[in-house]
């Protein structure tokens, strides 16, 4: 017996051993296929599939056809493969299975879907770009995982439910806790809201006369650089996360939602939220400056006399980024380098057959549609290198250029819904985040830190 109980004792060694050993070699692996993703400059896709809902039941239907549209047939096979059961009537089942980054199964909380997203947001201060964008049909929790649960009857979300944080307010106090570990006055933070609604862009953080905030329509222009820009868009002055999220529910309240047999609070408009950040770089080498204890007492003596303290007095500005509060006057020791973190909830594709829109909420649904169509066209020129990218074809990839294009990383969260309801739905969404990945961009571009020595 006490042969038997040795025996044991080591195989259960061995088995911890070899364990610990794949869980190594699997982190390897990781590091590995980011490092190739970067040089590739790949999209990055993850996906999550959401627990199944009250509202997934088919009303009106027999007990047996409910029982049929409420199956769950999308699985995680494991945290980077999605198994899909793909049955018809008369016909045998079939599985299909589509890898990802990372994939996360529907008891998964909104921490360890942000676990995977902070790394990201070091590469800001990096002097990186950054976009993340959830992407998936309507009702398959891309508004819960950007922003977290909405209060009911309310377009704002629940600040005080910590833990059921989405990816927004979460991202916004990451990087905050970054910026409070640099040096004070080396970074400034701005704030703009829009959304995309029947392929017109409205700014949320606009005000009228009386300071109150309303939506104002503004365009979306190709700059000479190439780049793309909105005019006259709002951008708000920021100093902590949590006047971050003040500003951001504000606009919420202005977003278009519809109710559709599907979603009870349906989003009918895009959100683009982005967070522009302004490095003030001070030296001959950003690189050694933090390093440097003298440099950062001068560039902190020298900040404060570059922001006044009307402009933290107006936190507003109703100008392009070229007027910013926080513009600097050109100096041979001193620059300003602006990196973006936009953060992007799509409206959800929709099946009008079964949303049963009609009317007005019909005509947003086409317009939905093809903006997101629009975005597939994108992907689809960069990844066969196309001489044209049809960005203008919506005011959302118009919007997007920069971050779709290259100039940013990029993250897309495919949410989708686990039932045999939305299997043709789900399909199409596993199906873009297949192609997005394919897309090959070439290596994201980092911005320049350095500034000039006195005799170039």
């Amino acid at each position: 017996m006490q042969m038997f109980q040795i025996k044991a004792f080591d195989l259960e060694q061995s088995l911890q051993e070899v364990t610990e050993r794949y869980e190594k070699e699997k982190q390897k692996r990781k590091a590995l296929h980011n490092s190739l993703i970067e040089l590739r400059g790949n999209i990055r896709v993850h996906c999550r599939i959401r627990p199944l809902l009250p509202f997934d039941d088919a009303a009106g239907h027999s007990q047996d056809r409910q029982r049929s549209f409420s199956e769950k047939v999308a699985y995680a096979a494991d945290d980077e493969t999605i198994l899909v059961k793909c049955s018809r009537p008369g016909h045998a089942s079939v599985n299909k299975t589509f890898q990802f980054e990372r994939v996360y199964n529907d008891l998964e909380s909104q921490d360890a879907v942000f676990a995977d997203v902070a790394p990201l947001l070091t590469s800001l201060l990096d002097g990186y770009n950054v976009c993340i964008m959830a992407y998936g049909q309507t009702g398959s929790g891309k508004t819960y995982t950007m922003l977290g649960p909405q209060l009911e009857g309310n377009l704002a979300f629940a600040i005080e439910e910590e833990s059921e944080l989405g990816i927004i307010p979460r991202a916004t106090e990451e990087v905050f806790r970054l910026i409070s570990e640099k040096p004070p006055g080396s970074y400034w933070v701005e704030v703009s809201v829009v959304e995309v609604y029947n392929n017109e862009i409205f700014d949320l953080l606009a005000k009228d006369s009386c300071g109150k905030v309303f939506g104002v329509k503004r365009d979306v222009v190709t700059t000479r650089e190439g780049k793309s820009d909105v005019p006259s868009l709002t951008h708000e002055t920021v100093e902590n996360a949590s006047e971050f999220l003040h500003l951001v529910n504000k606009g919420l309240q202005l977003r278009v939602t519809h109710p559709t047999l599907i979603h009870a609070h349906s989003s009918r408009s895009h959100l683009v939220v982005t967070l522009t950040i302004t490095t003030v770089v001070f030296g001959d080498n950003f690189g050694t400056l933090w390093e440097d204890e003298q440099a950062s007492q001068r560039l902190n003596k020298e900040a404060s006399f570059t922001f006044p303290q009307k402009m933290r007095d107006n936190k507003s500005t109703s100008s392009s980024r070229a007027s910013s509060p926080v513009q600097l006057e050109a100096t041979e020791k001193m620059k300003q380098v602006k990196t973006r973190l936009q953060l992007v909830d799509l409206a959800g594709s929709e099946c009008v057959g079964m949303s049963g829109v009609t009317g007005a909420a019909l005509r947003e649904t086409s317009f939905i549609n093809r903006s997101l169509s629009a975005l597939a066209d994108v992907l689809g020129a960069i990844a066969e290198q196309r001489a044209h990218v049809p960005y203008r074809n919506s005011k959302l990839t118009h919007l997007l250029q920069d971050s779709v294009g290259g100039d940013a990383k990029l993250l897309v969260m495919l949410c989708i819904s686990p039932g045999q309801k939305y299997l043709t739905e789900s399909m199409q969404s596993l199906g873009f985040g297949t192609r997005a990945r394919q897309v090959q961009r070439g290596q994201v571009k980092k911005k320049n830190f350095s500034v000039p020595s006195k005799g170039k």
